[in-house]
């Protein structure tokens, strides 16, 4: 998403004021007509795309600030189509739509880049509800400076972070949940607080998505010493230094 674009209704400021280019991804075409409709009245540009192959032509020419994406594609997945987007450098927010229901295909869904995960049947309602949301955040992670803690930066104008001067590739969902950890360095944040401000929503209340994805950054921010995300027992986690971390753990998936 252009740092640059204040989206229309959501509060933020910047340089240009559009509405928000939305790509809707789906086979079953009256589903995606319709709900290409619904977003046009809600004052989102809309273009529509039936296959993966099309999709990803169409963020090329579209270039849309956000993408909703069926899971189960005719040609290929939409898992793949986001893997594919996430290699070619694109950065929007992917908002997934399946009918399926099981934790796992979310986790699989979000761990490869995607923002959110609505599981059909839905309401229009919903849907443009956590359309908002995930553009809600996106702009603000984008609208922010440099947050440094230890030898980590987080570059939000940029969207990249570096430990050690080199960059570390994150997913959407890994930088926010970075950010929210550095900017709150120091502070004990619980499961509970995580998931309302990664995804501004709850998982069913199952705090293993979470766990997941500090498992995660672990693999990625703290492949590099001294490690800075750390666990504390039955609260939640942390981003410290291991000298202020005194009665806490660190386990490889906690």
């Amino acid at each position: 998403m252009d740092p640059t674009v204040e989206l229309v209704g959501f509060g933020q400021t910047g340089v240009v004021k559009t509405d928000p280019r939305i790509l809707v991804v789906d086979d079953e075409r009256y589903l995606a007509d319709l709900v290409a409709t619904a977003l046009r009245y809600e004052n989102f540009r809309t273009e529509v795309a039936y296959n993966g192959r099309d999709a990803v032509a169409a963020v090329g020419d579209f270039d849309p600030h956000l993408i909703v994406l069926d899971v189960v594609l005719p040609d290929f997945s939409g898992i793949d189509v986001c893997r594919q987007l996430r290699q070619r450098g694109c950065t929007a927010p992917v908002v997934f739509l399946t009918a399926r229901d099981a934790t796992e295909d979310k986790v699989n869904g979000l761990s490869i880049g995607g923002d959110d995960y609505v599981t059909k049947p839905f309401s229009i309602e919903e849907l443009v509800a956590r359309i908002r949301a995930v553009l809600r955040r996106a702009q603000q992670v984008r609208s922010g400076a440099v947050l440094t803690f230890a030898d980590l930066e987080i570059d939000d104008s940029a969207y990249v972070v570096r430990r050690q001067g080199q960059v570390i590739d994150l997913t959407p969902t890994e930088f926010r949940l970075l950010h929210l950890l550095v900017a709150n360095a120091g502070r004990v944040l619980s499961k509970g607080q995580i998931r309302s401000h990664v995804w501004e929503y709850d998982f069913g209340g199952n705090d293993g998505n979470v766990q997941t994805y500090i498992s995660y950054l672990r693999r990625k921010v703290d492949a590099f010493d001294p490690p800075l995300i750390h666990t504390v027992p039955r609260v939640g986690y942390v981003v410290r230094m291991p000298d202020a971390v005194a009665g806490h753990v660190r386990t490889p998936d906690a």
